[in-house]
């Protein structure tokens, strides 16, 4: 079972000041899809995944829900539109109120919650241009929560298996490949 919902959070532009406030000037909001693993039956979360998506469409959220869900996993959603016809899973949907939908979707609400909150904490806002980056960061991290040396030999892993990169050659895109 994995919960999947979408959110909106709001996009800092490159002039905003760092301090909280009305003196913000907001640039819209970025679009990000999540799954969220549900353990004993509900008990917790495991594994999470977040992407960002041009919008809330079959064509965006599709792609998502093939990357990341197993073949034959059961996807439990708010009844959203685009969910259902999305290529092997089950769809599981809960049509709610927009009120009651983190009734419905616990774990992927409070994700969401989590990662607004840590946003704001540690880079006080995100920027359009480096939102995946963002997201791959809070998954890493929350996915190696409970194994902390794991996630350091993870780390060490990755670094040792690449060369050198120079700080534009991290922010370009192709250098995700």
């Amino acid at each position: 079972m994995v919960e999947i919902d979408e959110t909106e959070i709001p996009c800092r532009s490159k002039n905003d000041p760092v301090t909280g406030g009305g003196g913000r000037s907001h640039q819209g909001k970025m679009l990000i899809v999540g799954a969220v693993e549900v353990q004993n039956g509900g008990a917790g979360p495991g594994r999470i995944r977040l992407s960002k998506v041009s919008d809330y469409s079959a064509d965006s959220l599709h792609p998502f829900i093939a990357g990341n869900l197993a073949p034959g996993a059961t996807a439990k959603t708010d009844g959203w539109s685009a969910y259902p016809g999305a290529p092997s899973v089950k769809h599981d949907p809960h049509v709610v109120g927009k009120m009651a939908a983190h009734i419905v979707l616990p774990w992927v609400h409070r994700i969401f919650s989590n990662l607004k909150i840590w946003a704001l904490g540690v880079y006080h806002g995100l920027r359009r241009k480096h939102l995946q980056s963002y997201l791959d960061e809070f998954v890493f991290r929350f996915n190696r929560r409970r194994t902390r040396h794991a996630a350091f030999r993870s780390l060490l892993g990755i670094a040792a298996g690449h060369p050198p990169f120079s700080y534009n050659m991290l922010i370009a895109p192709e250098a995700k490949s």
